[in-house]
């Protein structure tokens, strides 16, 4: 019995053809799982996950907010600081007022929050704006010319 050797060329190439054959498949099983990933489910869970923490940060900002404003004195001058996190989502944002509401804005439109301030009717206005890379300062003083207090945001400066 005479062996061909073309057999003995073609047998000797199978055992790196399995090889590449398999490393193509883990390949290409990463690259759609990493596609699926960073395409679809990462960039949910991040949004979902900087609604949240805008959220948080708004509630814990409308407190600090509602807790400085006395409940009957007018003629009072009150200065607080209100840490804010510096970034959401890796971006800076800004919390403003909008009559008795804070609007925490933010570059990216899914992470964006409101809340409605419960304030005495002694508090004439709430004015004013915080941004996430400055201090975040609370004043309430008294308003001008009249009776009941103001609420302003304001940036920078110590409380």
């Amino acid at each position: 019995m005479r062996l061909d050797r073309a057999d003995d060329r073609d047998r000797g190439l199978s055992p790196v053809v399995g090889k590449v054959m398999e490393t193509s498949v883990v390949l290409l099983y990463l690259g759609l799982l990493t596609t699926t990933l960073y395409a679809g489910v990462v960039p949910d869970y991040r949004a979902a996950t900087g609604d949240e923490v805008a959220d948080r940060t708004l509630s814990a900002a409308t407190q600090r907010v509602e807790a400085a404003v006395p409940p009957n004195a007018s003629r009072v001058t009150v200065r607080r600081t209100v840490d804010l996190p510096r970034t959401i989502r890796g971006d800076p944002y800004e919390v403003r007022t909008t009559g008795d509401r804070l609007v925490l804005a933010h570059p990216d439109h899914r992470v964006t929050s409101e809340a409605t301030l419960a304030l005495p009717a002694h508090v004439v206005r709430v004015e004013g704006n915080w941004t996430s890379s400055a201090p975040a300062v609370l004043v309430v003083e008294p308003a001008s010319g009249g009776p009941g207090v103001v609420v302003r945001l304001e940036r920078g400066g110590t409380p």
